[in-house]
C-alpha cells in the first residue's frame, strides 16, 4: 500500500468530518486549502473557516488563496498525489487539476448525474426522492460531470429534513471516501463514465422557500423538510395594517381528505399538535413556525395569537 500525499480543500462545517477522517488514514496530508476568512457580524470582524480552524488544531498547514492564480500556485508548490474536496465552494480550473498524479477526488452527495449542483440534499428532498446516495467523482472542467469511483445509494426515510439526511449522507460519504484511499494505495483506480439522466440542483433562492397552498400537500411538505437547514419554508400573510408578515414553517405532516375549501383555509385545530391549511390535493398539518421577528413556537399558539379560527383563509 502507498502512502498518499493529499491536498484536501473544504470550507464549512460539514467537510470537516472528512478532513478527520482523511487525517485518521495515516496518508500525508500536504496541505489544507480554504476559502479566505470573511467578516462576519455587525462588527465585521474576520470569521476562520471551520475546516481551516480544525486543520490549525491537527497541526495541518493551512492555505488561503484569494484567486485561481493563488490556488494554482499553492497545489503545484505542494506537488500532491491526491486532491480531495469536500464542499470547498469554488471551482477549481482544469490546468490546476492536472497537478495532481492522480487527479482530484469530490465528495458529492446524490447519484451523479442526478442532482449536480450546490444544493443536492434539499432539491432531493423538495423533489420527493425515495432513494439518494453519496458519489465519490474525479473532478473534470464541468460542475460535477467527472466520471464515477465509488457510489453508494442510501434510502431516504420518512418525515427527514435536511438536516438529519445532510447527517447520514456525511456518515456515508466518509467512509466512502476512507475505502476510496484505501483502493487508490492500493493501485485501483477506475474512473467511469457518469450514466443516466442528469438535473441540476441550484443554489436555494427566497422564492424557492414560498408554500404556495394552491399546490399539493406532499410537495410543499417536501420543501418544509429540504429547506430545514435554510432558507425555511414559508408562507406571507396581510396584516390590517396592509403590512405582509413572514411565517416560516418548521415542522409539518401530510393530512390526506382532511377536508373542503379554498386552498389556504384553515379546517381544523388538532390539540397538542397544530392546524390543518387546505391545500390543492390534501391537507397539511403544521406542527411549529417562526412568525417574523418572534421566536419558534407551536403553530396552535401562532394560530390563536392572531385570532384564527376554523373557515379562516391565509392569505
Amino acid at each position: 500500500m502507498d502512502k498518499l500525499r493529499i491536498v484536501f480543500l473544504g470550507t464549512p462545517e460539514i467537510a470537516c468530518g472528512f478532513l478527520s477522517r482523511v487525517a485518521a488514514t495515516g496518508h500525508d496530508i500536504a496541505g489544507v486549502i480554504s476559502q479566505p476568512d470573511r467578516p462576519v457580524g455587525r462588527g465585521l470582524k474576520l470569521c476562520c473557516a471551520p475546516v481551516s480552524g480544525l486543520a490549525g488544531e491537527l497541526k495541518l498547514k493551512v492555505f488561503k488563496p484569494g484567486s485561481k492564480q493563488e490556488l494554482h500556485a499553492v497545489i503545484s508548490d505542494l506537488k500532491p498525489d491526491l486532491g480531495v474536496v469536500v464542499a470547498y465552494g469554488r471551482l477549481i480550473p482544469q490546468e490546476t487539476l492536472a497537478l495532481a498524479r492522480y487527479g482530484f477526488l469530490n465528495v458529492h452527495f446524490s447519484l451523479l448525474p442526478k442532482y449536480r449542483g450546490a444544493a443536492p440534499v434539499q432539491w432531493t428532498l423538495i423533489n420527493g426522492e425515495k432513494v439518494t446516495g453519496v458519489t465519490l467523482f474525479w473532478l473534470d472542467k464541468g460542475m460535477d460531470t467527472g466520471p464515477v469511483f465509488l457510489r453508494r445509494e442510501v434510502p431516504v426515510l420518512e418525515a427527514e429534513d435536511a438536516a438529519s439526511l445532510f447527517a447520514r449522507l456525511t456518515a456515508v460519504g466518509a467512509g466512502l471516501l476512507e475505502e476510496g484511499l484505501a483502493k487508490i494505495s492500493a493501485g485501483e483506480v477506475t474512473r467511469e463514465p457518469q450514466a443516466g439522466e442528469a438535473s441540476l440542483a441550484p443554489k436555494l433562492t427566497a422564492a424557492d422557500a414560498l408554500l404556495d397552498f394552491s399546490r399539493p400537500a406532499a410537495g410543499l411538505l417536501g420543501r418544509v423538510r429540504g429547506l430545514a437547514c435554510g432558507p425555511k419554508a414559508r408562507f406571507f400573510l396581510d396584516q390590517p395594517d396592509g403590512r405582509k408578515l413572514a411565517v416560516q414553517v418548521l415542522e409539518a405532516e401530510l393530512r390526506p381528505g382532511a377536508g373542503a375549501g379554498p386552498a389556504g383555509t384553515v379546517l381544523s385545530v388538532e390539540a397538542g399538535a397544530g392546524f390543518i391549511v387546505r391545500c390543492g390535493d390534501g391537507g397539511l398539518l403544521l406542527r411549529k413556525v417562526k412568525p417574523e421577528g418572534k421566536r419558534e413556537m407551536p403553530a396552535a399558539d401562532f394560530l390563536n395569537g392572531l385570532r384564527l379560527k376554523p373557515g379562516d383563509v391565509l392569505r
